[in-house]
């Protein structure tokens, strides 16, 4: 496994990479590796020939309010799982490599990054939509995988490939979950172990909400109660909604087919992200 932090050296390497014909699949990252990550490198060996790991905690993702210096980082831990799961290449770029002095452009994003996370973080959707571009770009990826766990970030990522016509494939893996039901995230190693304990009761009320609706039960009212059991069991509920899949718009009552339910929940000073899919019957 070959760890990069020069540019220049992984611009060279991609060339003779192009010169081979041989594909690579691309997953980014932020550190703090955990299964799910693991499983994202999986999926993109089984799609290509050779797979890159980025690891970069990206300051244009960061809010005024939010500290990057708490941001969990372990490289050797990260580099020794990612050994582990068979990566060929590592890129770890310092900050001056992304965003060099003088640098003056970034990527907006409307649309799927409206609202929701987009609303609680102003400006992140910009780093994300800002820091893929530059990576797919650099790396010459042919294939990027993302995790649907932050479904919303999926969504935009894929507009903005879209968009600007960009030649690299965008596939998501179902989100991977602990034994328990809750969804790998690099931030559960913030919680306590008391509010670790309670985390998993996210996805229970989610899963639970789901079976209702996919049942004929209306969406507003299972919601509510859902919300208001996690409310009541020491949660702060920031978000619980249906959703079209692509777009993020509100999911219109009456209408049948698959959305996607989104939820946002926090626990002491952790947010816990979770989405699940969901089919209404006609």
């Amino acid at each position: 496994m070959k760890v990069v932090r020069d540019l220049a050296e992984l611009q060279g390497i991609r060339r003779l990479r192009r010169a081979s014909g041989r594909s690579l699949g691309f997953v980014p990252t932020m550190g703090a590796l955990h299964r799910g990550h693991l499983e994202l490198v999986a999926e993109a060996r089984r799609r290509t020939d050779e797979v890159a790991v980025s690891i970069f905690v990206n300051p244009l993702q960061f809010g005024p309010g939010e500290d990057l210096s708490r941001y969990p980082r372990d490289e050797a831990g990260d580099l020794a799982k990612l050994r582990g799961a068979g990566c060929d290449l590592v890129w770890m770029p310092p900050v001056e490599a992304m965003y060099p002095p003088g640098a003056a452009t970034v990527i907006e994003v409307a649309g799927p990054a409206e609202g929701f996370e987009g609303a609680a973080r102003p400006g992140h959707f910009r780093g994300v939509a800002t820091v893929c571009t530059k990576l797919f770009h650099q790396t010459g990826a042919d294939v990027a995988v993302f995790g649907e766990k932050d479904w919303q970030q999926l969504q935009v990522v894929r507009r903005v490939v879209a968009d600007l016509d960009m030649a690299v494939g965008i596939v998501g893996h179902p989100t991977v979950r602990e034994a328990d039901g809750l969804a790998c995230s690099s931030r559960n190693l913030r919680l306590s172990p008391a509010e670790r304990a309670l985390a998993p009761q996210l996805a229970q009320e989610m899963r639970a909400a789901v079976e209702r609706m996919a049942g004929g039960a209306t969406p507003g009212p299972v919601l509510a109660a859902a919300e208001a059991r996690l409310g009541a069991a020491g949660f702060a509920p920031e978000y619980l909604v249906l959703v079209e899949p692509e777009t993020l718009r509100p999911w219109q009552l009456g209408r049948a087919g698959e959305a996607r339910l989104l939820a946002v929940a926090r626990l002491g000073d952790v947010r816990l992200l979770d989405n699940m899919a969901v089919r209404l019957p006609g």
